[in-house]
């Protein structure tokens, strides 16, 4: 219950794609036709709003955390400061350390089992003249927040005024609960799309990540520029056919209905997960879930480390969780409720008696 891909077959429709592809019995390099672009361009523009999305603005890659690293290398020097809103997304730091660059965190606001942006802290960390980037992770992983759309624009506010660019991995925005509004960052005006690139993929919505299928969009052509030659430096430009063809077979009116189902599931596991916990270990508060899959267990009560938690819970229990502190924050731990209810509840029951054990 761990790394962030679930425990479902993709959509039917998406393996029949597939399959017609591998009786095509060439498997070499593949140039991505306009029919990619477009699928692109229709979804984002028909399911998310972002009304103004062009073609030409887009580039593949083969994966977000290859392309946040591409973006990394293409717009900052060793020594140069990357802002991240901890806790997040390991990985996030990784990419900025292989870069050279130094990490700074701004680190969200925990209150009533919830996060908020610090955007006093941002202020100042965004006034350093060596901040040029801030890595947003909109929806928010591991936090679970959908940010809104005045939340976003603040944020932009900030970012511009101490230009700072601000790179955006939408990479969850297909899970949202009810109540809640992805909002591509970038789709909010004209100045915070020149001032941003956003990085999103299929791969989490429709379980496809081993396809490896990406993009980077800016609607900058001296970005774009910028970000083509690092994608090359970086060795990151040829992609797999399979994920060519899945991009495409997902981003349909099939897709979004499959999704809609997909959705109410999840919210059924995040709920049947809050009940057990409030029932048999309310000492283990569940942070609110407005979006993705993964649940933020603040285990402080236990007065020790999340990787002590973690190992004790694979090593005693058989069943593995991320620990907090890969995130930047030691007192929670992270659990993918991506999985059939049944797999969900012998899980949960695993977890729940690792963590009376410790207590």
């Amino acid at each position: 219950m761990w790394i962030a891909d679930m425990d479902f077959q993709t959509a039917p429709f998406v393996i029949q794609a597939l399959k017609k592809r591998v009786e095509h019995g060439i498997f070499g390099y593949t140039k991505v036709p306009e029919s990619y672009y477009d699928a692109v361009v229709n979804w984002f523009k028909n399911r998310h709003g972002w009304s103004n999305l062009q073609k030409e603005w887009i580039l593949y890659t083969s994966g977000v955390v290859p392309a946040l690293s591409v973006v990394i290398n293409a717009f900052t020097q060793p020594g140069d400061q990357v802002i991240v809103q901890t806790p997040v997304y390991n990985c996030f730091f990784s990419s900025i350390r292989n870069n050279g660059c130094e990490i700074v965190e701004n680190k969200l606001i925990y209150k009533d089992q919830t996060y908020q942006m610090d955007y006093d802290d941002l202020e100042r960390k965004a006034a350093d003249p060596k901040a040029k980037l801030l890595l947003l992770c909109n929806p928010h992983n591991p936090a679970g927040r959908v940010w809104t759309r005045q939340e976003l624009q603040r944020l932009g506010d900030i970012c511009i005024r101490h230009n700072v660019l601000v790179v955006s991995d939408e990479i969850h925005c297909e899970f949202v609960f009810p109540g809640h509004q992805y909002v591509p960052f970038a789709s909010i005006s004209d100045e915070l799309q020149h001032h941003s690139i956003t990085c999103n993929a299929p791969s989490k919505a429709f379980n496809t990540a081993g396809l490896q299928i990406a993009n980077i969009i800016s609607d900058n052509p001296e970005y774009r520029q910028k970000i083509d030659r690092a994608i090359n430096i970086n060795e990151v430009c040829d992609v797999n056919p399979f994920g060519v063809v899945a991009l495409q077979a997902a981003y349909t009116d099939e897709g979004e209905e499959w999704l809609r189902q997909l959705n109410d599931y999840l919210l059924g596991n995040y709920n049947y997960l809050k009940k057990y916990f409030e029932k048999e270990i309310p000492q283990f508060p569940i942070t609110k879930l407005e979006g993705t899959y993964l649940a933020w267990v603040d285990c402080s009560v236990l007065k020790t480390t999340s990787d002590e938690i973690a190992e004790h819970l694979k090593d005693h229990f058989q069943v593995q969780v991320n620990e907090g502190s890969m995130y930047g924050d030691d007192r929670f731990i992270r659990i993918n409720l991506a999985c059939p209810r049944q797999r969900l509840e012998e899980g949960l029951k695993r977890i729940v008696k690792g963590l009376h054990n410790l207590l």
